[in-house]
């Protein structure tokens, strides 16, 4: 089977699992809600006490809902990539598909491609709706820093879904993938980050997150951010490419 079919394959698939739709949604719709929150929550916080904008960051004020939708986009990809090791999936896969390399990048291509459509369309529903709560607040990334973390938004969380689904390979469970992750991302992430100064810098979800914001005080830069969660995922593909070619069915 070509790469085409294979990946034509692993696309239907998706189409036809609902939970998998559903986590699609849940990314677009946990984002957006929880930045609107924050926007408007941080528009009412400035008004109120006159804070100077020096101390204001409207761009992660608005996407701050990322935070969470991430968490959607680990759980579609999770649960894309460990339905294959339930109920002896993976070996009808492998034996439509036996080049394993093949059938594992026709996986990875089917969970990237939507999850970067929905991820930039999010970006640019939760820069519509932020920008609208923030008002003439929202004048001060300019037109460059706006269109900047709608493209990061989208891409951000196109390489944590594909972290998530190379580390399902090779843990071959999407509980235990989620066991991981979810904690990482919402308690250690951020004590790591109080405690160890710049070293936190080169976590995956706080790097990639810089494209995210106004200003930033590391040594990463917004591009260079998402550059060292590029990293973290590719370690995280190629591990699981080795799962996927040394383990049986």
């Amino acid at each position: 089977m070509t790469f085409t079919s294979a990946l034509h394959a692993e696309c239907l698939k998706i189409r036809t699992l609902r939970p998998l739709l559903g986590g699609l949604c849940a990314m677009l719709l946990s984002t957006v809600a929880f930045s609107a929150l924050s926007a408007l929550s941080a528009s009412s916080a400035n008004a109120s006490a006159g804070r100077d904008a020096e101390d204001f960051d409207p761009l992660f004020s608005v996407f701050l809902g990322v935070s969470f939708g991430q968490i959607a986009a680990i759980a579609f990809a999770t649960t894309a990539v460990s339905a294959e090791f339930r109920g002896g999936a993976l070996r009808l896969s492998l034996a439509a598909v036996p080049q394993r390399g093949r059938w594992f990048a026709a996986k990875l291509t089917a969970i990237a491609l939507p999850v970067l459509a929905v991820g930039l369309t999010t970006g640019l529903v939760t820069f519509a709706v932020g920008s609208a709560m923030l008002g003439e607040k929202a004048d001060g990334p300019g037109p460059a820093g706006w269109l900047r973390a709608v493209v990061g938004c989208g891409v951000y969380l196109t390489l944590m879904a594909l972290l998530a689904a190379g580390l399902t390979a090779v843990l071959r469970s999407g509980t235990a993938t989620l066991a991981v992750l979810v904690p990482f991302l919402l308690i250690v992430s951020f004590v790591v980050g109080d405690m160890s100064g710049n070293v936190a810098d080169l976590l995956p979800d706080r790097a990639g997150q810089v494209v995210l914001h106004s200003r930033w005080g590391g040594s990463l830069g917004p591009w260079t951010g998402l550059a060292v969660t590029a990293v973290w995922t590719a370690a995280a593909v190629m591990a699981g490419a080795w799962r996927v070619r040394r383990e049986d069915a």
